[in-house]
């Protein structure tokens, strides 16, 4: 599934934090990321003691979820990034090899902008909300 989202957005490894598009429409995207220890070596010196992916990893992987869902449905083209964040909140965290889930509201898209919100969870409770 990899090489899918090689072809939607530009990151590669170790900066690729989405794994899988399940859902990509003009209403939401749906995807997820499982952090595994071995394959994020680099992240896994904030809070060792936790075993947590860094907070600002989870939002750049929503960041990357939502850009990739709006290529694979075709709603955009080009080259686009995350520019600003609005209301996140932090509910908890998510530890190494376990799977990140994301649904990302499509709010606005243009040909100039994508304006998202979305809810990251774990096991099917909310980590992260960014709105």
């Amino acid at each position: 599934m990899e090489t899918d989202i090689h072809k939607l957005i530009p990151h590669r490894s170790p900066f690729l934090f989405v794994d899988n598009i399940l859902v990509s429409n003009d209403k939401e995207v749906v995807g997820t990321k499982k952090f595994d220890k071995k394959n994020n070596q680099m992240l896994t010196g904030s809070f060792p003691e936790f075993n947590f992916v860094p907070g600002m990893i989870i939002i750049e992987s929503m960041a990357q979820c939502g850009g990739a869902g709006i290529k694979k449905a075709g709603l955009a083209d080009g080259f686009f990034g995350l520019v600003s964040m609005e209301n996140v909140r932090f509910f908890n965290g998510a530890k190494y090899d376990e799977v990140v889930k994301y649904v990302i509201k499509n709010i606005r898209i243009s040909n100039r902008l994508i304006k998202q919100s979305g809810i990251a969870y774990v096991q099917n409770k909310s980590i992260l909300e960014a709105m």
